[in-house]
């Protein structure tokens, strides 16, 4: 089943916001893949653009949160820190394992439920601080 972007995972900076559409486009990849009995042959490829990517994104989002000198910070940052450990554990057990169903299910399980946790709670709290007190 597809996860779909909806109005209340936006939290209003557009940079943002769209990378999170990035991500959701290319977890809903992986997610198609699995539906044809193509993920095994996805996840390698999901896993490396998400090792790239999310360096990428995260550093534009505490970039904003240290020019709006966001006082959670360093609690943002270390949850990002161990989502990029949890790929990179991803990624040690593709190499060791290869691409196998159970990889597949591990993947499609904890970037689904952090990406969509993480957008809902934290980084809307990250927004509600910038549109509150980030003049």
């Amino acid at each position: 089943m597809a996860i779909k972007w909806t109005p209340n995972l936006a939290i209003g900076i557009k940079k943002i916001d769209d990378q999170h559409k990035v991500l959701f486009e290319r977890i809903n990849d992986l997610i198609e893949a699995c539906n044809q009995g193509k993920g095994k042959d996805t996840v390698a490829e999901l896993i490396t653009f998400l090792k790239d990517y999310v360096v990428f994104h995260f550093r534009d989002e505490q970039q904003i949160m240290l020019d709006y000198k966001y006082p959670e910070y360093e609690a943002h940052k270390k949850l990002h820190d161990g989502f990029v450990d949890s790929l990179k554990e991803l990624n040690k057990e593709l190499e060791e394992k290869g691409p196998g169903l159970a990889l597949v299910l591990k993947t499609n399980r904890l970037v689904v439920d952090w990406l969509i946790n993480h957008i809902s709670k934290v980084d809307t709290q990250l927004a509600a601080y910038i549109k509150k007190d980030g003049s």
